[in-house]
């Protein structure tokens, strides 16, 4: 007989049974007063986030958790880094029994073709000139969904087809890795090799010794990027740890939470990776690696008549010709088949070029900031001209009034900045930067920081802003947060900082053409004195 670890005491109170247990019990804990655990401490609550506002409502906390997501997504790491803009990536995809469960609504398969298929159009908007492919794991081997191409249409008609068919069999990592290594294998060595792997499953059938083909995916220099459905794997740690060495594990092997996490799991590979200063000097040794990279650019072109491209051999009446053989090609980015010529356009070199230096956060402005003489002309938004939420009354914000000089007898005054004009002019532009009244807090936080205020810290750049605006640190131009937003995930552009070059380009036109007319009047006042 098993011992217990209770005794029966007859007539003994709750406590002295409690005191005589060996192992205490959840319930005896909460009786007591202590913790229950601490992971349940540590959940968050979304409910108790919600909060009434004045009027009964929760409107406010409502717009203030889309702006938090708003500025959450363009809130990226902006050091300027080598990254690699011409990619090659495999997408290997669970197509086991493991995807029908429905802990992802309304299923991991359908959520994952989903997903797949977002993530496809994403990657080519992010890297026109690169190139993507997919691998299915179903039945203990591995299948070719999508030939390697720079085609997203392709891609995305070949993931439609797999909702026709349901998961079976168990997966296997070894075959597709060998298929993957196996396609990737004449990539040119300046773009890099990356496999992006959804796994669902909590096993592998593999043939032979996976670890083998690890240690050729290592050989080969390509990258491997895990996101699980179920749990973490042990021999998925494993070959992201060996195939990413100078990299965190946790950055490359992440398991998803819920829909949104493994959305945001999945988009966060349409970034080009860093390029590692030790990884590009071993393939520079493996090599001959070139400075330079042969594209063409090619034009495109209208036949009366359909003719065959060199492509997909269909008949055709548009599109572009190569630059070296002149063979037709139906769409690009894409290499010619005939001479294997880099085609692209020069729009797609210059989406791929902000990678390399993108756009700085914008930080938050303070109502104190907002409210400024220097700054309380700027009462719109610079890019979509939308006037920007008033100052909150005197009332409710006692700290809107402030004490500044100019009183009687030199005394000083209060002065309500409450509320700010509906339109800029130049005029109040021109008072404002002339303007020595400022109120007391804000020169006393000039004088501290200096002429060039720090640049806020991180933590401080994730708050969504109290006063609706954010602030270029280049040109000092305030903007809402849907331009925020627009700017940093489409333009990648700042329009006060564009502006400021194109005013910079019309005042040295216009000062050469003063200068050239003020040379021809001297010219003729020589000449007339001479004559």
């Amino acid at each position: 007989m098993v011992e217990s670890d209770e005794e029966y005491t007859p007539g003994a109170s709750d406590d002295d049974v409690e005191a005589h247990q060996v192992t205490a019990s959840a319930t005896s804990r909460i009786r007591r007063g202590g913790p229950v655990d601490d992971g349940f401490n540590t959940i968050r609550r979304t409910w108790e986030d919600v909060e009434e506002g004045e009027d009964g409502t929760i409107t406010g906390t409502i717009d203030n958790l889309l702006q938090q997501g708003k500025r959450k997504r363009t809130l990226k790491d902006t050091t300027p880094l080598q990254r690699g803009i011409i990619r090659h990536l495999l997408l290997i995809i669970d197509l086991s029994t493991a995807m029908l469960e429905k802990d992802l609504r309304p299923s991991r398969y359908l959520l994952t073709i989903r997903y797949c298929q977002e993530f496809v159009t994403e990657f080519f908007e992010q890297n026109p000139i690169s190139q993507i492919g997919i691998i299915g794991m179903r039945d203990g081997l591995a299948i070719r969904v999508s030939d390697m191409s720079g085609n997203p249409s392709d891609h995305i008609s070949n993931l439609q087809a797999l909702r026709k068919e349901d998961p079976k069999g168990q997966p296997s990592l070894q075959n597709a890795l060998d298929m993957a290594r196996a396609a990737l294998f004449h990539a040119p060595s300046h773009g890099t090799r990356e496999i992006l792997l959804l796994f669902g499953s909590l096993l592998s059938s593999d043939p032979g010794d996976i670890h083998t083909t690890i240690t050729s995916l290592v050989n080969s220099h390509i990258t491997i990027t895990v996101i699980g459905l179920s749990a973490q794997v042990a021999i998925c740690l494993t070959l992201v740890k060996r195939t990413n060495p100078h990299s965190n594990p946790q950055k490359h092997y992440n398991v998803a939470l819920d829909e949104v996490n493994y959305r945001e799991l999945i988009m966060r590979l349409a970034t080009p990776p860093e390029s590692h200063s030790q990884q590009a000097a071993t393939a520079a040794n493996d090599s001959n690696k070139s400075s330079l990279l042969m594209m063409g650019f090619p034009s495109r072109v209208t036949d009366p008549k359909p003719s065959l491209c060199a492509c997909h051999s269909r008949p055709t009446t548009g599109g572009y010709l190569c630059s070296r053989c002149s063979s037709k090609v139906c769409s690009l980015p894409t290499t010619c088949p005939a001479c294997s010529l880099t085609l692209i356009l020069s729009t797609h070199l210059a989406r791929s070029y902000h990678h390399l230096f993108p756009l700085r956060n914008w930080r938050t402005v303070s109502w104190m900031r907002a409210a400024s003489p220097s700054q309380r002309h700027k009462a719109i938004c610079f890019s979509c001209q939308v006037p920007f939420p008033f100052l909150p009354p005197t009332s409710t914000n006692p700290a809107s009034r402030h004490s500044v000089g100019g009183g009687p007898n030199g005394t000083s005054k209060q002065i309500d900045i409450t509320q700010l004009p509906t339109k800029p002019t130049f005029s109040d532009a021109r008072n404002a930067e002339s303007a020595s009244t400022e109120p007391s807090e804000a020169a006393l936080l000039r004088s501290k920081q200096g002429a060039n205020p720090p640049r806020p810290r991180r933590h401080e750049d994730q708050t969504v802003s109290e006063s609706g605006r954010y602030e270029c640190e280049t040109c000092g131009q305030f903007f809402c947060v849907d331009c925020d937003v627009f700017c940093h995930e489409i333009v990648h552009n700042c329009p006060g900082c564009l502006s400021r070059v194109e005013e910079m380009m019309v005042g040295d036109e216009e000062n050469g053409r003063d200068g050239v007319v003020a040379m021809a009047l001297d010219d003729r006042a020589t000449n007339g004195e001479e004559g």
